[in-house]
């Protein structure tokens, strides 16, 4: 595993490696805004709960 390290300087690893999991975090929450099931901010919309509460249609007598 030393091997690799004299391939590559640790420091540019570990930087290029934060970087990429802070945009990986703030691309994951931007997904998470633009639903409506998991947007913290504005919390869900009538749109979602409303169909999923409603009832079942009624069944034509035979």
């Amino acid at each position: 595993m030393w091997r690799v390290w004299l391939l590559f300087d640790p420091r540019r690893v570990l930087v290029a490696l934060s970087v990429f999991l802070f945009v990986l975090a703030l691309l994951i929450h931007f997904i998470l805004l633009s639903t409506s099931r998991f947007n913290w901010l504005e919390g869900p919309t009538r749109g979602g709960t409303v169909s999923q509460l409603a009832p079942l249609p009624q069944a034509a007598p035979r």
